[in-house]
């Protein structure tokens, strides 16, 4: 059975932008992938793979790229936002005065606001209101497994169950399964808090804490992720699937992940800041700590481990005193 091809703008060519740009394109789609950089995207053009990102992988030869914001909106008829969580709503008031009623939204950024710490789906209500049709693209993913076509899933997450379906089958391909849910909040919180978790989970392997330590870290910190969850309104059940435990787990426990690698180096004892400089690309959970601590005191959930990693992050707090910390807790029932 032949399925629908679409025309999609994929907005950011990072590496998870130009991944999914990769896959939507390898389906058949029409596929403009957008960067701010005139540079880059005549580098990208030429070259034919985003060398910065994604070395040595060739771009399918139906993908094109495009500086042009404009160009790119006359073309989409789905737009896919894959830029960094703290120039998401600056892309939204980009794309505002070019949005058309053809026009349907989705986002693969994870992340919370800074500052604000509001959720992406509330950026997107704030600045272009609730005619346009959202969805969230999460799961437990890296760039380069997918633009390799290695087996991977993801969650199309939409109050729109039908552009839900409408983005799954556009995902869809056979090395790579796209299933839909109507979670959209919980969905974003996994995404985000997850890139915390793992820079504290890299950073207990960094002390050469072990495996012990790394598995009880990832479990209580899915209970933390689940609590503020709930408390924002979404359902616990999403918390054990694709976006939650499965998302937790990869970004805990792979060196693929940005965040994990900056924990790794913590834990040793190197600068932050160099860290950071080092891996060359953002790494979520530094910011995010921040804004998921100050909004989980603002709602009154308990979560230790953010609470010891954005001290250890934003107060020169050294990760063998926030282990302490959290060593000399209270006991308490596991599940309450």
């Amino acid at each position: 059975m032949t399925r629908p091809h679409y025309r999609i703008g994929v907005l950011g060519a990072g590496s998870w932008g130009t991944a999914l740009a990769m896959l939507l394109a390898g389906n058949g789609h029409a596929v403009q992938l957008w960067t701010h950089r005139p540079s880059r995207a005549e580098e990208m053009t030429q070259a034919r793979e985003n060398s910065a990102y994604l070395p040595g992988l060739s771009f399918p030869d139906s993908l094109e790229i495009s500086a042009n914001l404009a160009d790119v909106l006359r073309h989409a008829e789905i737009l896919l936002i894959v830029v960094p969580s703290h120039v998401f709503r600056q892309t939204l008031t980009a794309i505002k005065p070019l949005l058309q009623k053809k026009h349907k939204l989705a986002w693969a950024t994870k992340g919370l606001e800074p500052g604000s710490h509001k959720l992406l789906h509330q950026q997107v209500k704030e600045e272009l209101g609730e005619a346009i049709g959202g969805a969230v693209v999460s799961g437990p993913t890296f760039a380069r497994e997918v633009a390799q076509k290695l087996p991977g899933a993801v969650t199309v997450a939409s109050k729109d169950a039908a552009f839900a379906r409408q983005l799954a089958e556009a995902l869809h391909a056979d090395y790579f399964r796209a299933y839909t849910g109507s979670d959209v909040v919980g969905v974003e919180v996994g995404g985000a808090v997850k890139n915390v978790l793992a820079i504290a989970a890299g950073a207990a392997d960094g002390l050469g804490f072990g495996a012990n330590a790394r598995a009880a870290l990832i479990a209580r910190g899915l209970a933390e992720v689940t609590r503020l969850g709930v408390a924002l309104g979404a359902q616990t059940e999403t918390f054990t699937g694709l976006t939650g435990l499965g998302d937790l787990v990869l970004t805990c426990t792979d060196n693929q992940s940005r965040n994990r690698r900056l924990g790794l180096a913590v834990g040793q004892g190197r600068d932050i800041q160099q860290a950071m400089k080092d891996i060359g690309q953002v790494v979520e959970g530094v910011n995010t700590s921040r804004e998921v601590h100050t909004l989980a005191q603002s709602l009154g959930v308990d979560m230790p481990i953010t609470e010891q990693i954005c001290k250890v992050l934003h107060h020169g707090l050294s990760p063998k005193d926030a282990v302490q910390a959290l060593m000399e807790r209270a006991i308490r029932a596991e599940h309450d």
